[in-house]
């Protein structure tokens, strides 16, 4: 529930972000998130993604973020099929041509892409 989520909360406009602190690999971090009534954390622009790093340098962890890659080898879309109209890719990111389907959040708030089977640090809107 959200309250197990420990404080660990920010508000920006009508989305909440929460963290419980557990590292995971994206499809655990997607079921708790999903469980709990909420998705993995995507940020819509700016203030979203400041919201989400503070989160991230809190915890001092890197942090799966709720965008995948399609079909199509280097393009990335948002799980809850909205359409990614914000990014926020690190120097020369995404690079993994298909072989890194998943995105993960940097302590500095720029994004990176990367395998999915990996221990990040769950974060979800609500």
């Amino acid at each position: 529930s959200v309250l197990a989520l420990n404080g660990k909360i920010r508000k920006v406009g009508n989305k909440v972000f929460a963290s419980n602190g557990k590292k995971a690999d994206f499809a655990s971090a997607l079921g708790s998130c999903e469980e709990a009534g909420g998705t993995l954390a995507t940020p819509m622009n700016e203030e979203e993604n400041k919201a989400v790093l503070s989160i991230v340098k809190q915890y001092n962890q890197y942090a799966y973020l709720g965008i995948k890659e399609g079909e199509t080898p280097g393009q990335f879309k948002c799980i809850n099929s909205m359409p990614l109209n914000y990014t926020k890719w690190h120097k020369y990111e995404p690079n993994g041509k298909g072989t890194e389907k998943c995105v993960e959040m940097y302590t500095d708030g720029s994004w990176n892409d990367k395998k999915c089977n990996l221990y990040r640090l769950t974060i979800c809107e609500f």
